[in-house]
């Protein structure tokens, strides 16, 4: 029992870091005030820099399961040749990420 719950509260960690990075994400890409008044759109950098994860793509994918789409997110898996999300391509994350987002 006790090793089942230590599994349990290491998917909530990874959760919970997902969560923080798309928090993080939103909060940064937000528009900002410029001095004459017009609002101008603000790339992440972050975004840009860091490669996606496993980590990252399975928190989006543990959120979109929570909001009870868990049928969208296996078809979108199966559309990336893949039953689980550990056969997933690395190099197909980023892509998964931006349909992942829109479900």
């Amino acid at each position: 029992m006790g090793s089942e719950l230590l599994k349990i509260a290491e998917g909530f960690s990874i959760v919970a870091e997902g969560l923080r990075g798309l928090a993080k994400a939103e909060g940064d890409s937000k528009t900002a005030e410029k001095d004459t008044g017009r609002t101008q759109k603000v790339q992440p950098e972050a975004q840009q820099e860091q490669p996606a994860t496993l980590e990252g793509v399975r928190a989006l994918m543990a959120q979109k399961t929570q909001e009870g789409k868990s049928k969208e997110v296996k078809e979108l898996l199966q559309k990336f040749g893949a039953a689980k999300l550990s056969a997933v391509n690395p190099e197909d994350y980023p892509a998964l990420i931006q349909e992942a987002q829109v479900l």
